[in-house]
């Protein structure tokens, strides 16, 4: 197995001061779900989240939850009726991510900019009356993604149509603790075979965003290709997977089938604390990933830790990767989704830039060694 070595690019050419997107900042992240209640419950008692507002009902069309943790807004919308575009994307995909709403300054300005750079129109500008947000656009992202760009008097608002509620409301006094989880660190998007590079230059184009790293990643006989492009103001990040048509086919391949088609892979969350976050989380009933000992019993040879100790890292299954600028520790929820299509990362940084690739061929190296020990112990 290899990785090959990581390149950087040069940013946008175009200064982020003369662009009317070079102000983009993540605003929230809609979920189209199947089971509004369930999907709560999860969010609300395992994952930490507050529920905060509510929209929709009947008459509608749709019911939406927006839920908080830190800087992360999410909001749930289950469509109560057929034709309801959260209805339709469900359908075809699952509960999934479905618009990541980005926000701006000048919503007629991004707009215009986005469009007349590639973005395919969803919805034209319109301008909102009453407090909060004051202005909505939609463009097209990747798959069935969108992203609705929003103008607003305060960063503090809900999104636009939402009244305020609490947690107790809806789910009563059970709620769990907040799980110390800050903002959405980045997006892994996976998208079909070829349609990598057009993915990026839309992205580059249309909305500014900097290639800031690219790698090709090989394990056995399978590979995959990566990109990674990022927001000029850095707090939007979208790792951007293929699979290597010229290798075998894997999990990336395994992700486009039974999604059905380009779409959110994981969202990382990050954490000031990762061993605390995944202490809590788990204590609150989320699954994550198991990690192989052998893994632990080879860390000494690649990294010199600078936080956390080695006994409770093999403990939380937390895996560690550094690059030129420092660490990270990270780990993967085990998906819950009925197509395994959808899950979560939670990431601590301390310097590092980069997203951990290099575990993978630490943990494919651990899983080879422990599987000669155990083969040796048999004979």
């Amino acid at each position: 197995m290899t990785i090959a070595a990581d390149s950087e690019r040069p940013a946008h050419s175009q200064p982020a001061a003369e662009l009317p997107v070079g102000d983009l900042r993540l605003d929230h992240v809609e979920l189209y779900v199947e089971d509004l209640d369930r999907e709560a419950a999860d969010w609300t008692t395992r994952l930490g989240f507050t529920v905060v507002g509510s929209a929709g009902g009947a008459g509608a069309g749709f019911r939406s939850l927006a839920l908080r943790q830190g800087k992360i807004v999410l909001v749930l919308t289950e469509g109560i009726e057929e034709e309801h575009p959260a209805s339709l994307f469900t359908s075809l995909h699952g509960t999934g991510v479905a618009c990541i709403a980005l926000r701006t300054a000048d919503v007629a300005a991004a707009f215009a900019y986005a469009v007349g750079r590639g973005a395919r129109p969803l919805a034209k500008p319109v301008q909102l009356s009453g407090p909060g947000v004051v202005a909505t656009a939609t463009i097209s992202g990747f798959g069935d993604v969108v992203h609705t760009l929003i103008e607003r008097e305060s960063t503090d608002c809900l999104p636009a149509g939402f009244e305020p509620m609490s947690s107790d409301s809806v789910m009563g006094p059970s709620a769990s603790e907040d799980a110390g989880l800050e903002e959405i660190d980045h997006f892994a998007v996976c998208v079909q075979a070829g349609e990598l590079d057009e993915v990026v230059k839309c992205y580059q184009e249309a909305l500014g965003f900097k290639e800031i790293f690219e790698e090709r990643i090989v394990v056995g006989s399978q590979a995959m290709l990566s990109k990674v492009v990022q927001s000029c103001e850095g707090d939007i990040t979208f790792t951007i997977i293929q699979p290597d048509p010229e290798a075998d086919p894997g999990q990336i391949d395994d992700f486009l089938k039974n999604h059905g088609g380009a779409g959110v892979q994981h969202i990382a969350f990050s954490s000031p604390d990762a061993v605390g976050s995944v202490r809590g989380l788990s204590a609150a009933g989320v699954d994550f990933l198991k990690t192989p000992a052998t893994y632990y019993q080879l860390l000494s040879q690649r990294v010199e830790l600078l936080r956390h100790g080695l006994e409770s890292l093999r403990e939380w299954n937390l895996l560690v990767d550094e690059d030129h600028g420092g660490q990270l520790f990270q780990i993967f929820t085990r998906s819950t989704h009925p197509r395994r299509t959808l899950f979560f990362e939670v990431i601590e940084r301390l310097g590092a830039e980069t997203f951990g690739s290099s575990n993978i061929k630490a943990l494919y190296e651990a899983v080879e060694l422990e599987r000669l020990q155990q083969n040796a112990s048999v004979r």
